[in-house]
């Protein structure tokens, strides 16, 4: 990355972390003795932007998933943002260092578009856990179209196929471009533009609103 744009990525950053300090603040949240530690987890996945950009499809996303997997502690909605069912932006997951399974696969996807990985390859994918009887999201990729996608998950550190993943039921999957019908054969069936996920639609507008430098595909 060039100097200038890197030295206005990270200012980019920095402002979406300080505007998220800002919202946080105003729902009467006390997020300060997080301050230090939110400061290191950015600069670290700065860092992680920087080093993986001439990294292999592979490698960047071995490396997204240890990121957020590593970096950040799992808490419910309720318990963290007082709300049955919250989609944070990747600046809030970074800021108070916790989220559930949506927040991990929202961040892991802006992350690997951050790295160059076309959208089309990617999918955040809700799916059923088998033996919990629960709803779960985690992060799909597809080398090409058809593919079986590799599976990034926060509940397990492998990155595996979901052909080895019996344990999960896919019900539909959604990028910008569009929302499907899902299953794990490469099957799927496109059903809708993105935003008519209204979730989706909010959290993308929420992102623009505070400057965070995800790109939007």
């Amino acid at each position: 990355m060039h100097t200038t744009l890197a030295n206005k990525f990270h200012s980019l950053l920095f402002i979406g972390l300080f505007l998220t300090f800002d919202a946080l603040a105003l729902d009467n949240k006390d997020f300060s003795h997080l301050n230090q530690a939110t400061i290191i987890r950015a600069e670290q996945w700065q860092a992680l932007m920087e080093n993986a950009k001439f990294a292999t499809d592979q490698q960047k996303l071995q490396q997204v998933n240890d990121f957020f997997n590593q970096n950040i502690r799992f808490a419910d909605d309720l318990k963290q943002w007082n709300t049955v069912d919250y989609w944070a932006t990747p600046n809030e997951l970074l800021a108070v260092g916790a989220g559930d399974c949506e927040d991990y696969s929202i961040a892991k996807y802006f992350s690997l578009l951050e790295l160059g990985i076309d959208a089309d390859k990617l999918r955040i994918t809700y799916v059923k856990l088998n033996k919990l009887k629960t709803a779960h999201m985690v992060l799909s990729y597809l080398a090409y179209p058809g593919a079986t996608p590799l599976v990034l998950d926060n509940l397990i550190p492998e990155i595996k196929p979901a052909s080895q993943r019996n344990d999960l039921i896919a019900l539909f999957s959604f990028n910008h471009s569009g929302l499907w019908l899902a299953n794990f054969n490469g099957n799927n069936k496109k059903v809708s533009p993105a935003n008519h996920l209204t979730k989706w639609s909010h959290l993308k507008n929420r992102m623009q609103v505070n400057n965070q430098p995800s790109p939007q595909a």
